[in-house]
């Protein structure tokens, strides 16, 4: 299978890095389905995201992996920050790079979202009528996250306590002309930690799923990244989206809630959920006998046709 280092630039002028994955017995002659893949959020495209791409080009498509913005190989300053809107952009500027290549059917052209990239993709597809087909896997709502914690247990004064914290958080960067960082909190995991918690040292700390450049891996997100999360929108407008969306959530997944709220406010007939029996959130990671790559494929065959 044929791979290539790729660059492209976004709206706002970063530069991203990709791997672009060509289709198993491709020919240059012929025009291809695309999808563009990112997350899980804090991971790179060496890893979920280029596990994803690679079995979709050995199922017929052109695959491109990307590393968003302010992190891995792709460029902005500062690093190891996320922000809702210059994120979905890069899902955007991923679209925009596909559509130049020559093998591909510009007609046919999806994306997937693994983790928290999830939520960046649906809100791609919310305005960007490019994206015919949408798959969203291991769903995170980042926004519900930082804004509301887990199970939506966050009240208006705690919320506001995180705030204070933040802003004061902002001043000292500013003061010191530095953007402090959450360090590397995935190796403080106790034993007696959440089984999420525990999953996600398990996959970002050991050679299971360890990159260098991923800020899951090493060094942690900078402290400020919730601001712009609580107070943007995110998802806002899927409701509105036209083309095909499919939501794959383990049985099990502390996130699952999260996937089925999501998936409720989706209209039309082209819109599926499907729930792995027995699966974590993890497990749709990197586990080929959890992820249900048939039906992913089904989906997009079906939809980008």
């Amino acid at each position: 299978m044929d791979v290539q280092g790729v660059r492209f630039k976004n709206r706002f002028g970063i530069e991203l890095a990709g791997h672009l994955y060509m289709p198993k017995g491709y020919e240059a002659s012929k025009r291809y389905p695309a999808v563009a893949v990112c997350g899980p959020f804090g991971a790179v495209k060496e890893q979920a995201s280029g596990l994803y791409a690679q079995e979709l080009a050995s199922r017929g498509f052109v695959a491109l992996a990307f590393d968003p913005s302010f992190t891995g190989e792709s460029g902005g300053e500062v690093r190891s920050v996320a922000a809702p809107d210059i994120n979905t952009e890069d899902f955007g500027a991923a679209v925009d790079y596909l559509m130049r290549l020559r093998n591909v059917d510009v007609s046919k052209i999806g994306l997937v979202g693994i983790g928290g990239w999830g939520g960046m993709a649906v809100n791609e597809a919310s305005v960007d009528t490019r994206v015919k087909a949408t798959v969203i896997c291991s769903f995170y709502d980042m926004k519900r996250l930082f804004a509301d914690v887990y199970y939506d247990s966050k009240s208006d004064d705690a919320r506001y306590e995180e705030l204070r914290r933040l802003s004061n958080q902002r001043t000292r960067d500013a003061q010191t002309d530095t953007h402090e960082v959450t360090g590397d909190n995935l190796d403080r995991i106790a034993a007696n930690a959440p089984r999420y918690l525990r999953d996600f040292q398990a996959y970002y700390k050991s050679a299971r799923g360890f990159h260098k450049r991923s800020v899951n891996s090493t060094g942690g997100w900078t402290k400020t990244t919730p601001i712009s999360f609580i107070g943007s929108p995110l998802c806002s407008r899927v409701g509105e989206i036209r083309g095909a969306v499919l939501i794959v959530q383990g049985e099990k997944s502390h996130t699952r809630s999260m996937a089925e709220d999501i998936f409720k406010r989706l209209n039309g007939s082209n819109k599926e959920l499907y729930i792995v029996p027995g699966a974590y959130h993890i497990d749709l990671y990197d586990d080929m006998k959890r992820i249900p790559f048939d039906i992913i494929d089904r989906f997009l065959k079906e939809y980008l046709k």
